[in-house]
């Protein structure tokens, strides 16, 4: 499959080395330009384009970068990606520690996902944000393995959502369905299931469990 990632930091430079060792064909992209990433690109295997190259072709868009950098993505950004491709969102809205107050989550009540989403102008699907990257390359387990690790996934489009479900268990983890993008706050920062290391049952529970206002510090 041919994966597009924009941001190569923690987890997108850990889902580089893992999709590109599970035979994936990545292009990874950051805001400072393809010539920063030989490294990476040395270690994986992976091709660094530009960021308006990086959705060329790809079926998965991995969107990972700070959550104020998203309205400053090129435009036309998905013009050549592949037929029905789909976008992974993994960010997370930090008001205090990085990005300031962004109104359409605090006036509007959007949860960051289809913020994000209305800023990409296409439906994402959001995975990995309550992620450590180091977990990407050291705790997938096969399946059913006792201490094989779930992550919750929140979108709209089923289709879509299969196939970052299906991605998912590929790289060694379960899923669980967290419902639509507007149910996306229950993985939210300051949630019971954020940064939670716990299987399919642990996961439904803690996302039972979360409440949609937003604890003090994750309020801008």
């Amino acid at each position: 499959m041919k994966i597009g990632i924009i941001g190569a930091g923690n987890i997108g430079g850990n889902l580089t080395r893992r999709l590109t060792a599970l035979g994936h064909e990545v292009a990874v992209a950051n805001s400072r330009g393809p010539e920063t990433l030989t490294a990476l690109a040395e270690e994986t295997g992976a091709t660094p384009v530009p960021v308006a190259e990086a959705a060329r072709g790809a079926e998965i868009v991995v969107v990972t970068i700070p959550f104020k950098n998203v309205p400053d993505l090129p435009a036309g950004l998905f013009d050549g990606a592949a037929p029905g491709f789909v976008v992974i969102d993994t960010g997370n809205y930090y008001p205090r520690r990085r990005d300031g107050r962004i109104a359409g989550v605090e006036d509007e009540g959007l949860t960051e996902s289809r913020w994000t989403e209305r800023q990409l102008g296409h439906p994402v699907v959001k995975a990995f944000n309550g992620t450590y990257a180091q977990d990407i390359l050291d705790r997938h387990r096969p399946a059913g393995a006792p201490d094989r690790i779930a992550l919750p996934v929140a979108g709209d489009d089923e289709t879509a959502k299969k196939a970052v479900r299906d991605l998912i268990e590929e790289l060694g983890f379960d899923s669980v369905d967290s419902g639509g993008l507007d149910d996306s706050w229950r993985q939210q920062p300051g949630t019971p299931v954020y940064g939670l290391r716990d299987g399919v049952e642990g996961v439904t529970r803690a996302l039972a469990e979360a409440s949609p206002v937003r604890t003090e510090e994750f309020r801008g």
